[in-house]
C-alpha cells in the first residue's frame, strides 16, 4: 500500500463488516484497501481489527458517507 496515497478511515472488529463498509464505498467509487492483522490471526479472520483505508483525497467524503451508513444501521437495528 502506498501510505502516501491512503489514510485510514476507520477500524472495525469482523472482516465482514470490513466488507459491507468497503462494497459501499466502492459503490460510491471509492478505492477501499482492507489491512487485517497479522499472519499469526489467521485462526481469528472472522472477528479480527480490520483497518479501512481511502485515498486522501476521498477522506472527507468517505467520512461523511461511513456516518450516513452509520445512522442508517442504528435506524434498522430501532426496528
Amino acid at each position: 500500500m502506498d501510505e502516501m496515497k491512503y489514510t485510514l478511515l476507520t477500524e472495525v472488529i469482523g472482516r465482514w463488516k470490513a466488507d459491507i463498509i468497503e462494497s459501499f464505498l466502492k459503490a460510491e467509487e471509492i478505492d477501499v484497501i482492507l489491512n487485517e492483522g497479522s499472519v499469526s490471526d489467521l485462526f481469528t479472520p472472522s472477528f479480527g481489527a480490520v483497518k479501512i483505508y481511502v485515498p486522501k483525497e476521498s477522506v472527507e467524503r468517505s467520512r461523511e458517507l461511513l456516518k450516513a451508513f452509520d445512522e442508517s444501521q442504528d435506524d434498522t437495528e430501532e426496528k
